[in-house]
């Protein structure tokens, strides 16, 4: 899994490395999901540790996060670990559920009606499927954009965005995969950074069309493995997962500043990773 160079790439000016005479002992990135805004992977070469490096690595971070005006904050770090969860409390990040991150093994997949590719349309068409995706998030979570990653990861060839359209003109759901070696997502496998569907009646059903086309997505790209974090303050679309055959390899805690549950409510069809 390559996180270091992806992050970096997509925002310079949001990727942190600390050094000492010279050599690099620690890094931090910060993402701008609009109105959320997240950080991490936060490193500290171990023989290091508990000297200052960590809360060094912080305060740029949060300058970002000032200066971009997010305004519902997170994290992703260990539940077993007293010493991260002190640290991170320290910024007035508390710690909510528990986030799963899931796999199953990718299975033939049939076509989904309504499915297309963000990188297959025309370019002239991209600005109106961005600004469908911001009105889908935004119905989830007001002021929630995507755009950054949908964009970053056409423009680094990581994999491709998932766009679901129903019968109507509202887009039905999303989702930004990252795909295989070189991506997030590592070595055969389709990695669901973030998806979710319009809220409403009729989610749940969405949902299941959704985790229809990432799968299809993951077989017609070779890729044996689907991987995707599913936080449980979103009970329905985890228990869909688990029926589905996906299984935790990993799991973690997630903590939001302020502490509120931000888009991790019930009725919530959504698939995110904030590691």
């Amino acid at each position: 899994m390559d996180y270091i160079r992806t992050r970096w790439a997509a925002d310079p000016k949001a990727a942190f490395a600390a050094t000492v005479e010279g050599e690099v002992v620690g890094s931090n990135f910060a993402t701008n999901w609009g109105s959320v805004g997240f950080f991490g992977p936060l490193t500290v070469r171990p023989d290091l540790w508990d000297q200052g490096i960590g809360r060094r690595l912080m305060e740029p971070v949060m300058d970002c996060f000032g200066a971009w005006g997010n305004s519902h904050l997170g994290l992703f770090t260990f539940s077993h670990s007293p010493k991260h969860l002190e640290l991170y409390r320290r910024y007035g990040f508390w710690p909510r559920f528990l986030t799963a991150i899931m796999k199953k093994q990718v299975a033939e997949a049939a076509a989904v009606p309504g499915r297309v590719l963000y990188g297959e349309l025309p370019a002239a068409e991209r600005p109106d499927a961005l600004s469908l995706c911001r009105a889908l998030t935004g119905a989830v979570y007001e002021g929630l954009s995507l755009e950054r990653e949908i964009v970053a990861v056409h423009t680094q060839g990581l994999g491709d965005t998932i766009l679901l359209h129903g019968a109507g003109s509202e887009l039905d759901g999303l989702a930004v995969c990252h795909c295989g070696a070189g991506s997030e997502a590592g070595t055969d496998v389709c990695f669901v950074k973030f998806g979710a569907v319009r809220p409403g009646p009729g989610a749940a059903d969405r949902f299941e069309r959704l985790l229809d086309a990432c799968e299809r997505l993951a077989a017609e790209r070779g890729l044996d493995q689907l991987d995707a974090g599913m936080n449980l303050g979103r009970p329905d679309a985890y228990r869909r997962m688990i029926d589905r055959g996906f299984r935790t390899w990993l799991q973690g805690v997630t903590m939001h500043r302020p502490n509120q549950p931000g888009y991790s409510y019930p009725a919530a069809y959504v698939i995110d990773d904030w590691r």
